[in-house]
């Protein structure tokens, strides 16, 4: 009985790591050394310094954009409406600043970690285009890319590191996804 408790749980693991299209290592493992014991609970640092777009305006916006990504990936709702009202204070020196205004406006008015992850999909998807558009003049930025997000379909953000810290799932999914594209 053991036995096929055993397979049971290995081939479920196996599954759920495959549905993800996760291909890095875990953390243990790829950061020999690292205290984890010191850590109270994962958090996710907001670094954009190595980060420069050539859109002045979006350049000015984007660490906002940054301390949402890290705030809905902590699970922390409160700072999630700070950061989605620096957004929209910067969003409204951008050209067509409509649907980022009426996304941080949700944001913000959300008591629902799950709300605010839904408006922030479409918010990401608006900051994906306007980054391209814009390009880098220091650092990349990495598209990457949830497929369990949003109900099965998917969902993409922006990140400055190429691992995986998902928004949309936080601790219990950390590692869920895969970088799509890379913005130079």
């Amino acid at each position: 009985m053991k036995t096929i408790t055993s397979l049971a749980i290995t081939i479920a693991a196996a599954t759920l790591l495959s549905a993800c299209g996760n291909t890095q290592k875990p953390a243990e493992e790829s950061h020999e050394g690292h205290d984890h014991a010191a850590e109270g609970k994962t958090a996710v640092a907001a670094t954009t310094s190595q980060v420069s777009l050539k859109d002045d305006k979006l350049n000015a916006v984007y660490p906002h954009y940054i301390h949402l990504t890290t705030a809905l990936t902590n699970g922390d709702v409160a700072e999630a409406k700070v950061a989605a009202q620096a957004i929209e204070l910067g969003a409204k020196e951008l050209s067509n600043p409509a649907a980022l205004l009426a996304l941080t406006a949700k944001i913000g008015d959300a008591t629902d970690i799950e709300v605010q992850r839904v408006a922030y999909a479409a918010l990401s998807d608006d900051f994906v285009q306007r980054a391209k558009a814009s390009g880098v003049t220091g650092g990349e930025i990495y598209v990457e890319y949830c497929p369990m997000a949003m109900n099965d379909k998917g969902a993409s953000w922006l990140s400055n590191q190429k691992d995986i810290k998902n928004p949309y799932y936080g601790e219990s999914m950390l590692t869920c996804g895969e970088v799509k594209e890379t913005i130079k």
